[in-house]
């Protein structure tokens, strides 16, 4: 039985779309305050797609990491959704003053952060923490993006219509993406149920096709973006999958 999970960010934590490569209409859903609680322990998944960076490089050039300069193009009317993650000596700061002050010291051109990326440092850490702590752990965890995800698993186009407008959920988009994890084969009564506590609708839809690519990395059908392979300095891959 090969067990794998799709990971999202969450107001509480994370959430986590499970299943069965045997049975993916048995996915299940979950949300736990710490990464750590869903990929350890006996029942842990045996890979892990999540939609967090992980690889952060000493100094960023215009777009971001390679890994945002990869997909940013293929994305369309969805490339918005794309952030450029900053330095490590960016993220490993606590204080929004001091963070900024680092990306602009190692960023070319100079560049700053919004305080949207700031606000998902401490799960960026988190993360970080865990895989550069066991190289186990950064054997079967790897980095995805929804709108990635969703685009490669739909031949190369974007979903037509955004998750979120201004902020606030768009159901049109949501609906669109239900409709499109459902018919590859994940189960509607999961994805029209209320998310668990701790956690929205678009989590969810963001948790459920981070779990297709998680199959799809098990099974060796997942490609990296980009391609070839590149490190930051400890050693952690920087590519998106999907």
């Amino acid at each position: 039985m090969t067990r794998v999970a799709g990971v999202d960010g969450c107001p509480g934590g994370w959430i986590a779309v499970v299943l069965d490569l045997a049975d993916p209409a048995g996915a299940s859903v979950r949300v736990e305050a710490r990464f750590a609680s869903l990929i350890d322990g006996p029942d842990a998944p045996d890979v892990v797609a999540v939609d967090m960076p992980i690889g952060l490089p000493a100094t960023v050039g215009l777009g971001g990491r390679p890994a945002e300069r990869a997909v940013r193009g293929m994305l369309g009317p969805r490339q918005s959704s794309i952030f450029s993650v900053p330095s490590r000596a960016a993220v490993m700061e606590g204080d929004y003053a001091a963070a900024s002050a680092a990306a602009l010291a190692t960023s070319d051109p100079p560049r700053r952060i919004s305080k949207q990326a700031f606000h998902l440092f401490p799960k960026i850490r988190e993360i970080d923490a865990l895989m550069r702590a066991d190289p186990a752990r950064a054997a079967r965890v790897f980095e995805t993006h929804p709108e990635v995800a969703f685009t490669v698993l739909n031949g190369g186009r974007p979903m037509t219509l955004p998750k979120k407008v201004k902020g606030s959920p768009n159901p049109p988009g949501l609906a669109e993406r239900r409709a499109f994890l459902t018919a590859r084969g994940l189960p509607a009564a999961l994805l029209d149920a209320r998310p668990p506590r701790g956690a929205a609708a678009d989590d969810l839809l963001d948790a459920a096709v981070s779990a297709l690519v998680a199959a799809r990395l098990a099974t060796g059908r997942a490609v990296a973006h980009p391609a070839e392979p590149v490190f930051d300095d400890h050693g952690l891959r920087i590519a998106i999958w999907a």
